[in-house]
C-alpha cells in the first residue's frame, strides 16, 4: 500500500496532483487545512490544503472520473432535468461503507495523521545540526515536545551563533538556564537541643517509609543526632512493621499514633530528641476526606516541615495535580523518589517551574542509608536534561 501526502493552495489543485501521480482509482484518506511554520515553528506562515491519498485502500472512490462517469437511468435523468446522455451520477461513498470498513478507515486515517505529525516534527530545516540534536536529546529525556521547543529556542536566542555547532557547550548553557529556575532547601537543619518534627507525606507507593529510614540512619549514625520516629500509617500493618524493623536496627525510639489526640502523648514520650521523623499513610490526592484526616495529625503535632514525596516515574500532569492537592497539608518542600526507575527525568521540570516548593532530597534506590542525596540545583538540572545518571558510582 502506497500512501502519499500532497499540498496545494486549493483542494482542486491537490486533487489534480493525486490524479496525476496515483491515478483516478486513488482513495482520499484525509484532507485538512494546514499552515506552514516559520522561526522554528513559532510564527504562522501561509495556509495550504493537505490531501492524503492511497492506491492500496479498498474503499469507494472519492475522485470523480472526468470522462467515465456512469449516467443515470433515463427516467431519473429526466426527473433531474438532465439529458440522459449527460446525466452525472451522484454518489455518496460514506453511505456505502460498512461499520467495519469505517472503523478500519478511521484507524488508517489516525495512523496517517500520526505519521504526518511525526514527520513534520522532524522537519527543523532552519535549525543548525547541534540544536536539532539538542531538541532530539530533550525529547529522549522525557521532556514535553512544546517545552523542548521552548528551551531550544531560548538557547538559540541567547547563544552566539559561533557556539551553536558545539553541542556540549549548548547543553551546558541550557543546564545553567534550568539551574537558575530550581530552588533547593539543603538538608534538614537539625540543632542539638532543639526538637524538630519533620513529616513525610505523599501518595501510596512513592517510598516514604524507606526515605524516612535513610534520613534517620544518616542523622543518627553519621551526624550523631538524637533521632526518633512516629508513624501514623496504621492502615498498613506491614508499613508499621517495616519502620519498626528499621528503628530496631538503627536503635531509635518509635511511637505508633492512631488518632490526632495521641500525637501529643507520643511527642511527650520523645522529649529531648533533636529530630523526630513522622511517617504517614499514603493518600490519594483525590481523597479529600483522608487528606483532612492527615491534616489533623500534622496540626496536632505542629510539624516544622512537611516534605511531599513524589515518584519520578509519574507523568508531568500527575505530578502537578498531586502537588496542588497536597498543598492543603501545608507542604514546605519536595522529595523526588525512584530516580533509578525512570527512563528520563524531563517530566519533573514542569512541576519545578510551576511549583513554589523548593526541592530537598533525591532518592535513587532501596539501599539504606546510601541511596539518598541532598538536592543540588546544578546536578538536578543536568539530570533533567539527561546529562548525568541518577546512579552515582
Amino acid at each position: 500500500m502506497e500512501i502519499r501526502t500532497y499540498r496545494a493552495r486549493t483542494l482542486h489543485e491537490a486533487l489534480n496532483m493525486v490524479r496525476r501521480d496515483l491515478g483516478p482509482e486513488a482513495a482520499v484518506l484525509h484532507t485538512q487545512e494546514v499552515a506552514s511554520r516559520r522561526l522554528f515553528g513559532l510564527l504562522p506562515g501561509e495556509k495550504w490544503i493537505e490531501v492524503t491519498a492511497s492506491t492500496g485502500v479498498n474503499v469507494p472512490r472519492r475522485l470523480v472520473q472526468e470522462n467515465r462517469e456512469p449516467a443515470l437511468p433515463g427516467c431519473l435523468a429526466e426527473q433531474a432535468g438532465q439529458s440522459p446522455g449527460l446525466a452525472r451520477h451522484v454518489y455518496h461513498p460514506a453511505a456505502a461503507l460498512s461499520e467495519e470498513m469505517r472503523g478500519q478507515l478511521s484507524n488508517l486515517q489516525s495512523m496517517v495523521k500520526d505519521l504526518c505529525r511525526r514527520t513534520q516534527r522532524g522537519r527543523q530545516h532552519d535549525l543548525p545540526e547541534s540544536l536539532f540534536r539538542l531538541f532530539a536529546d530533550l525529547i529522549d529525556a522525557d521532556l514535553d515536545e512544546d517545552l523542548a521547543r521552548e528551551l531550544v529556542e531560548r538557547v538559540r536566542t541567547q547563544t552566539p551563533g559561533a557556539e551553536w555547532q558545539d553541542l556540549l557547550l549548548v547543553k551546558a548553557r541550557l543546564a545553567r538556564m534550568i539551574e537558575s529556575e530550581i530552588r533547593a532547601t539543603g538538608p534538614i537543619n537539625v540543632i542539638p537541643g532543639q526538637r524538630r518534627l519533620v513529616a513525610l507525606v505523599g501518595p501510596t507507593g512513592v517510598g516514604k517509609t524507606t526515605t524516612i529510614a535513610k534520613l534517620a540512619a544518616n542523622y543518627r549514625l553519621k551526624e550523631k543526632r538524637k533521632v526518633g520516629l512516629i508513624t501514623v500509617d496504621t492502615y498498613r500493618i506491614a508499613a508499621v512493621e517495616q519502620l519498626r524493623t528499621y528503628a530496631e536496627i538503627i536503635d531509635l525510639p518509635m511511637q505508633v499514633v492512631s488518632t490526632p489526640r495521641e500525637m501529643r502523648q507520643a511527642l511527650s514520650r520523645l522529649a529531648g530528641l533533636d529530630l523526630i521523623l513522622m511517617d504517614t499513610a499514603g493518600r490519594s490526592a483525590r481523597d479529600e476526606i483522608k487528606i483532612r484526616e492527615l491534616r489533623a495529625f500534622l496540626h496536632e503535632g505542629a510539624a516544622d516541615e512537611v516534605h511531599l514525596v513524589l515518584s519520578s516515574v509519574a507523568s508531568a500532569r500527575t505530578l502537578e495535580n498531586t502537588a496542588e492537592r497536597f498543598a492543603a497539608l501545608g507542604t514546605t518542600c519536595l522529595i523526588f523518589s525512584k530516580l533509578d526507575e525512570a527512563t528520563g527525568l524531563g517530566n519533573l521540570l514542569p512541576l519545578l517551574r510551576a511549583s513554589k516548593l523548593p526541592l530537598s532530597y533525591l532518592t535513587n534506590g532501596q539501599n539504606v542509608p546510601d541511596d539518598i542525596e541532598v538536592a543540588n540545583p546544578s546536578r538536578v538540572a543536568r539530570l533533567l536534561l539527561g546529562m548525568e545518571s541518577a546512579l552515582r558510582d
